[in-house]
């Protein structure tokens, strides 16, 4: 038939084209917003950096190597953040081996490390508390209460340094807190009393099963409030009937203010301590059954929580399972490029005398100190707020009175969204009332920089490509949260940890811990970030942490061998040489940020692409590409939106472009075998001027070229 040919011919022409359309990637466009100016000033040697943690038993001397020291340096995070890891597991920080006892004659007490003493060695330690009362901490987890413990000879004892003696203001009430498990009937307890005991106080039941249900209040037993009497050690009938309850808090109010028999420290009179506690029901036959599990081992003994611990310990709590590494050996191991660390100093499990002795030290030794940060972590350890400012205060003012121009911070928050139950009382937030308390004493000034960790995903068994979309606005809502909470926004805000997760797995290892690294410190800085400092530092192995279906993999730049020598470089690691060496004119010169937005978005609008935009001292204009599609690929063209005819970027002369993603590097899961199956670096090439750069499936990009007045 006549018209058979051109219908034919027709419908190849079609076809053709619409296969040429699917081989084509999408075209979109990155505008840079010139209008706005530039949103931020980064200094890159100031901005990007590492932190170096605690270790477990062997790990220093596993990681300070030459060989170790000049790979991680390699990687371009020029500044370091030193972390006190003693300090999330309930323990006193020895940062020297050259000290005194508060009591010396039984080496014990209150310890302050020497200021003028000589290089003590390479490795560190922390002590354990012997008057600990969590049962769970954040780093080894090896420790337990003294409160269920099942031992009369031990006890719990509040800090003394949150008594009005020190804190200038009136003592506020501490508590404790039992977790039964599961719902229980409770209407009698026993607290076996040591000195100081309560004169007042009251024993209280969640009124919901749920920690964090906002309808929940402390409510008192019926017959649960006491007060005006020397409390006795017999059993105390708490109500008429049983109250059905998971949770029970002891809330101290008052102190009898004594002390031990033959003390001779003001602090032992201070606080309320407790040797044992049973919570439970008096069954038909008058008989007692304690609810409690007791036991000396956090598996062996109801989850006990409370709300300070006494810092007093002892030579013979040295714990040699938490190592840190010297300050000396720190500085002298050319890891802090010579430039000033951010150094800790303990406040929830030390003294304000033995802060101020450590930056004696380190000035005394010429190592540079500019920024101390109070502290680790505190809203993870279920600390009031109010406690935990007032230490602050304590700390800070000492530190400032030995040197005012001394930038102090924290709190190093474990997260910006922290609730801070199980001390629900006056508001939800841990940051509001933690800034609300410093206000309110007069202590706002002391908060010289803010510092919180950003580690968006517990769950890592759940697909990867919806957590990358979300860490945009996660971010955003860190950012804003914390102004609503009246976080000073004239201070530096540094984030002083991040990375894909807290916990251990393939995802920590896998292309994707690269992109949302730069979605986390370009977002991060294009907001008003000052600083941000990727965890993981040293080679370490892979590692399954929380649930096996999140396979194995960590945080680490370099695979170790079996004797922790750096071995193959993660995907974090070829990140940083991009942030380093692509991305920012590395330096101590300012680069300037600006916002940039993109209109490859996915049907929820939430940006499949995202940029991230410097203006470099050298007068080029680099832009960081996050491709967070795991399938499709993209052309993006970038252009500059300043109200008049600007060029696009690289307009003239082309743009020089690295690329990495999965061509690059593939990941292995085979439990502890775990490694790379595919290592390569980052593709370097040139896009001609006027053309558009392509973007792999889940790949980082820098582009670089010229711009307006470059």
């Amino acid at each position: 038939m006549k018209w058979a040919a051109p219908c034919v011919a027709a419908l190849a022409a079609f076809l053709g084209v619409q296969a040429l359309a699917r081989a084509a990637p999408p075209l979109g466009e990155v505008t840079i917003d010139l209008a706005g100016g530039p949103v931020n000033r980064i200094v890159p040697d100031q901005a990007f950096g590492a932190a170096l943690d605690g270790m477990e038993r062997g790990g220093v001397e596993r990681l300070f190597t030459p060989f170790n020291i000049a790979a991680m340096r390699g990687a371009g995070l020029k500044s370091v953040t030193y972390r006190i890891r003693a300090e999330l597991g309930i323990e006193a920080w020895h940062w020297s081996e050259a000290a005194s006892w508060s009591d010396a004659a039984h080496t014990q007490g209150y310890w302050t490390g020497d200021p003028n003493s000589a290089p003590s060695g390479r490795v560190t330690w922390g002590y354990a508390l012997p008057r600990r009362g969590d049962t769970v901490d954040q780093a080894n987890d090896a420790g337990y209460s003294r409160l269920d413990d099942g031992d009369p000879a031990t006890f719990w004892k509040s800090n003394p340094y949150l008594d009005r003696r020190y804190t200038g203001v009136a003592s506020r009430p501490q508590w404790i807190v039992a977790d039964l498990g599961k719902l229980a009937g409770i209407d009698a307890a026993r607290i076996e009393w040591a000195t100081p005991f309560a004169t007042r106080y009251e024993i209280q039941y969640w009124t919901r099963a749920d920690p964090y249900d906002d309808a929940g209040r402390w409510a008192a037993f019926p017959r649960g409030r006491m007060a005006g009497v020397r409390p006795g050690e017999g059993l105390i009938r708490l109500a008429d009937r049983p109250v059905f309850a998971r949770y029970v808090r002891i809330l101290l109010i008052a102190s009898s203010g004594t002390a031990p028999a033959g003390s001779a420290d003001a602090r032992d009179a201070l606080g309320y301590a407790v040797r044992e506690i049973h919570i439970g029901v008096v069954d038909a036959r008058g008989a007692f059954r304690d609810r409690l599990r007791h036991g000396a081992g956090r598996d062996r003994q109801s989850v006990i929580v409370v709300s300070s611990t006494d810092p007093w310990h002892r030579a013979i709590d040295r714990d040699l399972d938490l190592e840190q590494p010297s300050f000396d050996l720190v500085h002298t191991s050319g890891i802090t490029n010579g430039l000033p660390m951010m150094v800790p100093v303990g406040v929830l499990y030390d003294t304000p005398q033995n802060a101020v002795a450590e930056i004696r030290y380190l000035k005394a030794r010429g190592y540079p100190v500019r920024q101390v940060e109070l502290g680790e972590e505190p809203d993870g350890q279920s600390v009031s707020p109010e406690d935990d400012a007032d230490l602050y205060l304590e700390t800070a003012r000492a530190l400032h009175h030995l040197d005012p121009t001394l930038e102090l911070g924290g709190p190093s928050l474990q997260s910006a969204f922290t609730d801070t139950w199980p001390d629900p009382g006056g508001g939800r937030s841990w940051t509001r009332r933690f800034i609300a308390r410093l206000k309110a004493r007069g202590g706002l000034d002391q908060l010289n920089f803010f510092s919180f960790e950003h580690y968006p995903f517990d769950n890592l068994c759940d697909p990867l490509g919806p957590k990358l979309l979300a860490e945009t606005e996660l971010m955003a809502r860190a950012i804003a949260g914390s102004k609503r909470d009246g976080v000073p926004t004239l201070i530096p805000w540094i984030v002083s940890e991040y990375g894909f997760s807290a916990f251990s797995g393939r995802a920590m290892s896998e292309v994707p811990s690269a992109l949302i690294d730069a979605d986390i410190v370009g977002g991060f800085l294009t907001l008003g970030g000052a600083a941000a400092y990727m965890f993981g530092y040293g080679p370490n192995w892979p590692a399954n942490q929380h649930a096996a279906c999140a396979g194995f993999g960590n945080m680490m730049l370099f695979q170790a061998d079996a004797q922790g020598r750096a071995g193959p470089p993660m995907a974090a690691y070829y990140f940083a040489r991009l942030l380093t060496g692509e991305w920012a004119r590395a330096g101590s010169a300012a680069n300037l940020v600006y916002r940039a937005a993109s209109d490859i978005r996915d049907p929820r609008g939430r940006p499949l692409v995202t940029a991230y935009v410097l203006k470099r001292p050298d007068g080029d204009w680099s832009v960081m590409l996050v491709n967070r599609d795991p399938t499709r690929a993209y052309r993006v063209r970038v252009v500059f939106n300043g109200g008049g005819k600007e060029p696009a970027l690289g307009e003239r002369g082309g743009l020089a472009v690295a690329t990495y993603g999965p061509a690059d590097y593939r990941w292995m899961d085979a439990g502890p075998a775990s490694r790379p199956l595919l290592d390569l670096p980052p593709r370097r090439f040139a896009v001609p001027a006027g053309a558009p750069l392509t973007l792999p499936p889940w790949s980082l990009a820098v582009a670089r070229g010229s711009g307006p007045s470059s």
